[in-house]
């Protein structure tokens, strides 16, 4: 990972948080694919659009919103586990999005500390971050151990500022679920939508979000524009 900026004379050090499943990394429906098949495996047949409504959660408690209440829970981590084992066999099919890497390195040179602050099992996302091939624009990272409680509670992205030594004053989120929305809301962060994870605009914008885009290219193309802009020492020129 990059190292740490100096903080700018005069002032503080500034910030953004990216979630990367669904954001950075087209993986939302293959986590949709694997969770289903996970519940199959322990005789729930729960509808794919079901679930995918539901990514971006922590996996703890998608299994809760999903399982009947009266169900068997000592058979949750069996279902965790079919889960992880069933999205690692696709690791081979993940692409980054268009303009990923290119958006976190504008980010990068526009002087902000750029952490992915993802709630992704950590063997999850060393793959997606070789994917990414962007860690000379990575200050910090997150995975699942790094919070007690999954979004929509905001504890992964108080780990993520954490990490790049940053307020929450001074930071913007972007994300791809309507959970990401609610865990940035709870910490003041104005939240930047991306639809490129499935979920419509109206329901993100309903959750809280400040703007939305299609995906990382459609936000660098109007990133002068954003809600980042104001936080960039500068929003064009290469990186």
């Amino acid at each position: 990972m990059a190292p740490l900026s100096p903080v700018p004379p005069g002032g503080r050090r500034r910030g953004v948080l990216f979630d990367v499943d669904g954001t950075l990394i087209d993986s939302s429906y293959i986590h949709t694919v694997a969770w289903w098949g996970a519940f199959r495996q322990q005789g729930y047949d729960i509808p794919m659009a079901t679930i995918h409504h539901h990514v971006g959660m922590g996996g703890d408690r998608l299994v809760d919103s999903l399982l009947p209440e009266g169900r068997d829970r000592s058979l949750d981590p069996e279902i965790l586990a079919s889960h992880g084992a069933l999205y690692a066999s696709h690791w081979p099919s993940l692409r980054a999005f268009d303009g990923a890497k290119d958006l976190l390195g504008q980010c990068h040179s526009g002087g902000l500390a750029v952490a992915l602050a993802s709630s992704a099992r950590r063997k999850d996302l060393d793959v997606m971050k070789s994917i990414l091939d962007a860690d000379a624009f990575i200050d910090g990272a997150t995975s699942a151990n790094d919070a007690k409680n999954s979004k929509p509670a905001p504890d992964i992205l108080v780990a993520a500022l954490e990490a790049i030594d940053v307020q929450a004053a001074d930071a913007v989120y972007i994300g791809d679920a309507v959970w990401d929305m609610m865990a940035a809301a709870a910490l003041g962060i104005p939240a930047i939508a991306v639809t490129c994870g499935g979920i419509n605009a109206g329901e993100l914008r309903d959750a809280g979000a400040v703007e939305v885009y299609e995906g990382p290219r459609d936000l660098l193309r109007n990133l002068p524009l954003s809600a980042l802009s104001p936080l960039l020492t500068r929003t064009e020129g290469p990186y």
